[in-house]
C-alpha cells in the first residue's frame, strides 16, 4: 500500500485508524505510521486532512486532533465509552 493511495481511499470514504487497518489487511501500528507520515506531507500536497476527534460518549469530552488512536479512557470522568476519531481527506479550495 502506497500513502498517496490513502489519499484517494480517505476523499471517497473516511475512516478511523482501525478500519483502515482492516480494510487494507494491515496492521494498525502500519497503519499509523503511513497515516502519519501522509498527514505531515499533506502540506505539499493539495490536500488537506480533516479529522474529527475522539470524544467520550458519556461527557462529551473532546479530546485532541493530534491522536490518531482511540485513548483507553476520559481524562474528566474516567469513562472508557470512546469513539475513535475519524480521518478524511479533501482538495483544499
Amino acid at each position: 500500500m502506497f500513502r498517496k493511495d490513502l489519499i484517494e481511499l480517505l476523499q471517497h470514504h473516511p475512516a478511523t485508524l482501525h478500519e483502515l487497518s482492516d480494510l487494507l489487511e494491515e496492521p494498525v501500528k502500519d497503519v499509523e505510521s503511513d497515516l502519519q507520515h501522509l498527514l505531515k506531507s499533506l502540506h505539499h500536497l493539495p490536500y488537506r486532512a480533516i479529522i474529527t476527534p475522539a470524544h467520550c460518549n458519556k461527557c462529551h469530552f473532546v479530546f485532541g486532533k493530534e491522536k490518531l488512536h482511540k485513548p483507553s479512557k476520559c481524562p474528566r470522568c474516567k469513562g472508557t465509552w470512546i469513539s475513535e476519531p475519524r480521518i478524511a481527506i479533501e482538495e483544499r479550495s
